[in-house]
């Protein structure tokens, strides 16, 4: 729990008492995240030093957050400065308080006038020498504090002030939670539940190679010159070009997991409860015990404490035994009766209390391994009970049994947030509950599936039952009542949950006051979709059609609306881009609706306004949604839209809108500058404006100035314009257009990045002069008709979400409206296709966007709105780009995702026909017809013993999966490819000529290994971690033995700490404009308020933490960074996933930061990691490999061992000359770090070879003049004479045999510092001397540099001088 590690006190109360682990990085002062999403920035490679940080505003996610602002409080915060003021209420100065616990001397603790007394109680119940009490008051002067009460409003409580800990008497739910307490201090150090998916644990590797915590104990580790001692041979399947991709290493075997054994069996006894008579004598319950000794003892729990009794196994005896030992805590006693439990639980907790603070915190959201060893299963008390109670009232510490989940998510959303304090209070609650939700209604989920739950209509067949478990309503993903018939049947029935989450998560965004979403969560478990929600209150005792007060029942055809609701849903108009319309209901009378007629409301017996129902909250993607009549853009049908999809409910993402908006907004900016400049120009002849039409080829002279964005990458002829998705563009493309509009230019930044596009506002600032004159009010008129505005006097462009539904009719007056929205979706559509894709390929092209894995391509795809069902039509347009041999890892990862998710549709069906009983055997064979190069790979059935002869027909379709069918055995592996074939033509329109695994593998470069990850992720299977052997032609690769587990997969919303994300967003602004120290204490207050709302854990936290080190290491504070790089790398391992990409990062960056610490052996064992982890994520060849072995080659330099070093070097030389072109400024650095190898090692000749190579893409790319060049021609002078040199010793030893006179020869081993300095500049870092005039400089030449750009005078082709520059403003 809570760990006091460093002395930064917790702020801000909890706001109800779940919060037990709330607080619990108070401590462990930590961070936060940049970009929207984990991975943001993984893909942002942080060595790409002009992107990632600029991302950082780029996609969704937080646009809508500066809306809720505006929105949510009349008052639109007042800016940064008042933040600032605000916060500094909140750190208000900690003191010291002195602890006195029973037979323990006093002790220090720093605490915070904002924490609870509850938070001093977590503190104790976690430091070694009190773990063992949980039943205790603390008392000030022989008062008793209050649990709930904060520190500040106690009186008396100062400085120095004496809290005494007094055991208390026991009830029931007392001993419960000690007997508890001490089974998680016995198993604290066995990550079984991190195997087994419970209690958001989750694993983390790396103290196992820091051997340890890196910090002080890192120091004090023999500083002297530690070269000597250093084994630096990797492993064999870790060097280049090696073709094993063994799977142990991934989970290193860690010492410290043989678990020390203090007990062998600690369970409630079979004599529970104590009968009414010993109840009377104050038995509370009793526990049975096996010592290691194998000393059986009964235990009785009282009021006063525990005491052994008399019972034995088969006979009751309450009565004490002789000596009793009566003791307050459990550990005392058995301390008492078990010399090896005394010893072992000493060393236990002496462990536990050295581990990193992070190892052991819970996560937010459960986070699930797809491997595990082989684990004992021991005997649990409470697990087992917790497996038979439903545990509901008992874990969650609250008073009065279940949760009303609805009330808790309602009532957080209605706390105050007018200041900074409030907003906190009120994330962080909003925050605690969404992920309880989560955990709740995931359980609930696998219950359901499990057939644990009685359905609320149990009459009915199996997929259409509807269930309800603590206080969370479950339904299937199957089209019950042919609700879906006209939009796909059950496909639309597994698409609408996700749709309608997307929904919940925007609304949920905007935050508007009054306007309630339902507490929604979607769990994919054992082939079934179940969606879980919060109940509305009184909705069950209800008929639908009566509670219905907005909105249609029946897609459409009758439909109501109401007053209330319009003035609620009109406040998201805008930051959603909905556009309120008519439709006519079922007499043809109209009705107004600012949503789709699928979005329902209900007013709640809370009176509450709810929405349910969102599934359409973004409007329709035409592309893949045929209408009778319609034509698409050429763009889209070039590219053979629009397709036939399985279901009609495909809707475009919500970052999508945004781009599109966007790009509309400097188009309009455009037209109008072009027009008021041409009327100045010809002020007396009035020419016409020029032709501006409605379709979505951007009119002409917009392309004029579209200068870098269409590159080699985009073939389509039409040249539209790439969005601007991240900062620098949208500033460079609208600052150019709009010379002409001068006070338009701020504000056109402004709203086209941060989403909320208030522009009527802009416009009017920035035409009032102008719109005096009707000519240019004639221009504005034009620029809002050709971009599609929905107002005439200002840019304002928002979707009919009802356009296209079935069953929606407008009314005749709206026909010209109508047609307006369908052209708008077209163009949309259309430019998704001519514009998105190739600015998501034109990144690739460029490694502004590096996917690594499935994951990081889905999210490089959603980023920028594109949705998963294009990843065909991105393939598509990879193979035909010209330069396609740089996309080829793209290319690999997309081939991968696309047959992995083909494979995971049909598992999906595969599964629902299988019992529970045949689970693991089904799921082996599926795996063996995927992968295994067996040919005819043979189902086991589960053995026939068990299968009862007189076996009763009447139970049948009872549980969802209760069938007991045996089809599934009948899966031949060519089946099953020809299946993922038709699949992958039918869902992606994507040809796969291959039928079978190991031809998939040979054409697309695959590897088997990974393969089985991306399957086993997106399915929840896990599987036993050893070596599979997928090529044997004689036996399959896994036996049923080999599954372990099935895991739900589970999607929710992601609550945002607002007001820390946008201290952290200016915190980056400023780094990126050179103020180091001010971005410095920016970044470090996000990481506070981040603290505040998340606990300790989260992935914006872990971005947070990766920024602060990279800033700490380049001003020079190098332990520092070592410190928040550790947290950074443990976080990400625990939140992310062991393999996962960004732990890849910040595995990498760890390792500079201990070179630079002289941590050497250390530095190499995490490349070491990082380079087996990527292996096995995405293979050897991927642009990331080249600066991984550029990495590992410099630190082998640097210990001496050059032959190793070569081989990391050469392989980077290769991969970057692939990726980047043989002319680019990598590859020539990537030149010069072997020639120095060659140097190290005398072999001039090669040296030389190398260092020319590199001079000459120097001379080329950058002119004689270049300080590069020159230096690359210097060291080419020097290895000359060297070679010269060493040249006339051995003509010398030649001509006068062995007694020539030998001049000695200069061989140079490399000093640490160059070594340093080179790893900092492949790395992207490049340290100045900042002095107030450089800073100036600096950023006159960005300033210049970017004005260049935007003239399109530096091609992107070249990587410009961005070595110069390469990263002097440090970016992350």
């Amino acid at each position: 729990m809570v760990s006091k590690t460093d002395d930064i006190p917790a702020s801000v109360p909890s706001c109800n008492p779940v919060d037990l682990a709330d607080e619990a990085g108070d401590g462990a002062q930590d961070s936060k995240e940049s970009s929207k999403t984990s991975l943001k920035e993984s893909c942002g490679c942080g060595h790409s030093a002009d992107t990632a940080m600029v991302n950082g505003d780029g996609a969704h996610g937080h646009t809508e957050e500066a809306e809720s602002k505006q929105d949510g409080n009349g008052e639109a915060d007042g800016g940064e400065d008042s933040n600032e003021q605000e916060v500094i209420v909140i750190q208000d100065t900690g003191f010291t308080v002195k602890i006195q616990a029973p037979g323990t001397e006093p002790f220090d603790l720093q605490v915070s006038p904002q924490e609870m007394v509850q938070e001093i109680h977590q503190v104790l119940m976690d430091r070694e020498d009190t773990c063992h009490r949980t039943c205790f008051s603390l008392q000030l002067d022989g008062n008793v504090l209050d649990n709930f009460a904060e520190l500040k409003s106690i009186e008396g409580l100062q400085e120095g002030s004496l809290l005494k800990v007094v055991e208390e008497p026991y009830t029931v739910r007392e001993a419960r939670i000690h007997v508890r307490h001490i089974r998680d201090l016995l198993k604290s150090l066995d990550p079984s539940d991190a195997y087994n998916g419970v209690d958001c644990n989750s694993l983390s590797f790396l103290s196992i190679f820091t051997d340890g915590d890196l910090g002080d104990s890192g120091k004090r580790k023999k500083k002297g010159n530690e070269l000597e001692q250093i084994d630096c041979t990797p492993p064999e399947h870790i060097l280049p070009g090696s073709k094993e991709r063994p799977l142990v290493p991934l989970q290193p075997q860690n010492k410290d997991w043989k678990p020390m054994q203090c007990l062998k069996v600690l369970t409630m006894s079979g004599w529970n409860p104590p009968p009414g008579n010993r109840k009377m004598h104050g038995d509370l319950m009793y526990l049975y015990i096996v010592t290691v000794e194998e000393r059986h003892v009964s235990l009785t729990a009282s009021t006063r404490g525990f005491y052994l009794n008399q019972s034995t196994t088969y006979t009751f005896n309450p009565k004490p035994a002789n000596p009793s030992f009566l003791s307050h805590s459990l550990v005392e006693l058995l301390s008492q009766i078990s010399p090896a439990f005394k010893k072992n639980f000493t060393a236990l907790q002496k462990k536990r209390v050295q581990r990193h603070p992070f190892e052991r915190i819970a996560t937010p959201f459960q986070v699930y391994s797809w491997t595990a060893p082989q684990v004992d299963h021991a005997m649990d008390c409470v697990r087992a009970e917790d497996a038979y109670t439903s545990r509901l009232g008992y874990e969650e510490h609250i008073p009065g049994q279940t949760r009303d989940w609805n009330e808790e998510l309602q009532t957080t959303r209605e706390l105050p947030r007018k200041n900074l304090p409030e907003r906190l209070l009120r994330e962080r609650a909003i925050f605690k509950v969404h992920s309880d939700f989560a955990a709740a209604a995931t359980r609930g989920a696998m219950a359901v599936i499990d057939g644990n739950v009685m359905a609320i209509n149990p009459g009915e067949e199996t997929r259409m039952q509807m269930f309800i478990w603590n206080n969370i309503f479950f339904s299937l993903g199957f089209d019950v009542r042919d609700h879906y018939r006209e939009l796909g049947g059950d496909a639309a029935a597994h698409a609408a949950p996700t749709n309608d989450l997307n929904g919940v998560r925007a609304y949920g965004a905007v935050d508007v006051e009054g306007l309630y979403t339902l507490g929604t969560v979607v769990v994919d478990y054992r082939g079934y979709r179940v969606t879980a929600q919060s109940i509305i209150p009184g909705i069950l005792e209800r008929e639908q059609e009566q509670s219905v007060i907005y909105g249609s029942i029946d897609f459409g055809k009758t439909v109501v609306s109401h007053s209330k609701y319009l003035e609620l849903l009109e406040k998201t108009s805008r930051p959603l881009k909905v556009q309120r319309h008519n439709v006519l209901n079922e007499k043809d009378d109209k009705v107004e609706l600012c949503s789709s007629v699928e979005c329902k409301g209900i007013i709640g017996n809370d009176g509450r306004h709810y929405i349910l129902d969102l599934l359409r909250t973004f409007p329709p993607d035409l592309n893949f949604l045929p209408v009778e009549g319609e034509e698409l853009p050429p763009e889209s049908q070039r590219q053979g839209f629009p397709r036939q999809h399985r279901h009609r409910l495909a809707c475009l993402r919500q970052e999508l809108i945004e781009a599109f908006v966007e790009h509309r907004y400097l188009l309009f900016m455009k037209m109008a500058a072009l027009q008021l400049m041409q009327q100045k120009a010809n002020k007396d002849t009035k020419t016409d404006t020029p032709a501006i039409t409605e379709t979505s080829d951007t009119p002409s002279e917009s392309n004029a100035d579209t200068t870098q964005t269409q590159t080699a990458a985009s073939d389509p002829p039409t040249v539209t314009e790439v969005p601007a998705d991240s900062t620098n563009q949208t500033d460079s493309n609208t600052s150019a257009a709009t010379e002409a509009v001068k006070e338009g230019e701020e504000n056109s930044a402004k709203p086209a990045t941060n989403g909320p596009l208030d522009l009527t506002t802009t416009q009017n600032g920035e035409c009032k002069n102008p719109l005096e004159d009707p000519k240019s009010r004639e221009v504005v008129l034009n620029a809002c008709k050709a971009v599609g505005s929905i107002s005439n006097t200002s840019f304002d462009i928002r979707f009919n979400p009802d356009i296209f539904s079935p069953g929606v009719r407008f009314p005749d007056d709206c026909a010209d409206d109508v047609q307006k929205q369908k052209q708008l979706l077209k163009d949309a559509a259309a430019f998704l296709v001519s514009c998105q894709v190739p600015s998501l390929v034109k990144d690739c092209l460029d490694h502004s966007a590096l996917p690594m894995d499935g994951a990081t391509l889905t999210e490089a795809l959603r980023q920028r709105g594109i949705n998963i069902r294009y990843l065909g039509s991105v393939l598509e347009f990879v193979d035909k780009t010209p330069a396609k041999a740089q996309l080829e890892h793209f290319y690999r990862i997309g081939i991968s995702e696309l047959i992995t998710r083909c494979a995971k549709h049909i598992f999906k069906t595969y599964l629902q026909g299988v019992e529970l009983s045949a689970l693991s055997a089904a799921v082996s064979h599926f795996l063996n017809c995927f992968l295994s190069s067996f040919p005819d790979a043979v189902a086991h059935l589960p053995p026939d013993e068990l299968v009862s002869r007189r076996k009763s027909r009447k139970r049948r379709n009872r549980v969802p999966g209760g069938g007991d069918n045996t089809a599934w055995a009948s899966l031949t592996p060519s089946e099953l490819w020809k299946n993922i074939a038709s699949e992958a033509q039918s869902y992606y329109h994507f040809t796969i000529q291959c039928d079978g695994v190991d031809q998939v593998v040979e054409k697309y470069g695959l590897q088997k290994i990974t393969l089985l990850r991306e399957i086993s992720v997106k399915t929840g299977i896990q599987i036993l971690i050893k070596e599979y052997n997928f090529d044997s032609r004689h036996k399959p690769a896994f036996t049923e033995e080999d599954i372990l587990n099935i895991f739900p997969v589970v999607k929710h919303v992601n609550p945002k700490a607002s007001d820390a994300f946008h201290f952290f967003q200016s915190g980056q602004a400023k780094v990126q404009q050179g103020f180091l120290k001010e971005g410095c204490e920016l970044i470090n207050e996000a990481l506070n308020l981040f603290n505040n709302v998340y606990g300790a854990m989260h992935v914006e936290i872990c971005a947070c933490l990766r920024l602060l080190a990279r800033l700490n290491y380049i001003m020079g504070d190098h332990p520092e960074a070592l410190s928040n790089q550790q947290k950074a790398v443990l976080m990400s391992e625990r939140v992310l996933g062991i393999e996962h990409p960004n732990t890849i990062q910040e595995y990498m960056h760890l390792a500079l930061y201990c070179f630079a610490n002289g941590q050497l052996s250390t530095a190499l064992k995490l490349l070491y990691r990082a380079r087996y982890l990527m292996l096995m994520v995405t293979g050897e060849d991927h642009p990331e490999m080249a600066l991984l072995d550029s990495n590992i080659g410099l630190v082998l330099h640097g210990v001496m061992e050059y032959d190793l070093s070569l081989r990391f070097l050469e392989n980077a030389l290769t991969i970057n000359t692939k990726y980047h072109g043989p002319r680019s400024l990598k590859v020539a650095l990537s030149h010069h770090l072997v020639a120095r190898v060659y140097e190290s090692k005398a072999e001039f000749r090669s040296a030389l070879q190398h260092e020319k190579e590199g001079y000459t893409i120097y001379k080329n790319q950058m002119g004689e003049g270049h300080e590069k060049t020159k230096e690359s021609s210097e060291y080419l002078k020097y290895l000359t004479q060297q070679a010269v040199a060493l040249q006339r010793t051995m003509n010398e030893i030649y001509k006068n045999g062995s007694n020539a006179s030998i001049m000695p020869l200069k061989f140079t081993a490399p000093s640490m510092a160059s070594v340093l300095e080179q790893l900092n500049i492949i790395n992207g870092i490049i340290f100045i001397p900042l002095s107030q005039k450089d800073l100036e400089n600096l950023k006159a030449e960005v300033q210049r540099r970017q004005q260049l750009q935007e003239l399109g005078k530096i091609e992107e082709t070249t990587e410009d001088s961005r070595l110069e520059l390469e990263d002097k403003i440090p970016i992350d």
